[in-house]
């Protein structure tokens, strides 16, 4: 029998249709900081699976949305590196998109967009400060790794796939630029 949810997306939410289910992929490619705040190359693969929310009525506002959870494990080690739970949300009234989530490590994210309802390409934004689309983060975090802004870019693709490009801005003490902690992949539906 197959899996209604996987043939036939929910209309309701909108670009974000697309990804409901369980992605793989083992291309990961992630610019971290290393211990001694000089760069590192990790080479991972992850799954994600989303599930839906169903509508999510806020008064006047009608979300519907994408229960989201993320696990990352460089290649050839057992042990996960990087985890990650949140929410994918789309407002149709208001053509945004929004991705709200939570890093193991102590940093929370809200981020959003613009986003037309059939777009196959996105971006979310999140700068430290805002009121609306914003970045906080615990002690130790906001000391030594500062993220000031994040940047993502999602790409369905023709093939069925999605790619993202993640790009988590940082100041770090002795640094007298932003450190990129880019992250980017490719997952199939499995």
């Amino acid at each position: 029998m197959t899996n209604p949810e996987a043939t036939s997306p929910d209309p309701n939410l909108g670009p974000l249709a697309a990804l409901a289910g369980t992605w793989e992929g083992n291309k990961g490619h992630d610019d971290a900081p290393a211990d001694d705040r000089g760069a590192e190359v990790n080479l991972y693969r992850e799954r994600i699976t989303f599930e839906s929310t169903g509508l999510v009525q806020n008064h006047e506002q009608h979300l519907y949305g994408l229960r989201y959870a993320t696990t990352a494990w460089r290649i050839g080690e057992q042990d996960a590196f990087h985890e990650e739970r949140g929410y994918w949300l789309w407002d149709a009234a208001e053509q945004t998109v929004m991705r709200c989530f939570i890093v193991p490590r102590g940093i929370t994210v809200i981020a959003g967009g613009k986003v037309a309802p059939g777009a196959q390409r996105f971006r979310l934004e999140a700068s430290r400060g805002s009121n609306t689309f914003g970045i906080l983060s615990a002690p130790f975090l906001d000391r030594e790794f500062r993220t000031v802004r994040y940047l993502l870019d999602v790409s369905l693709n023709p093939d069925g796939s999605f790619s993202y490009d993640e790009d988590t801005q940082m100041l770090m003490p002795g640094r007298g630029d932003l450190f990129h902690h880019r992250d980017r992949n490719t997952l199939h539906r499995i």
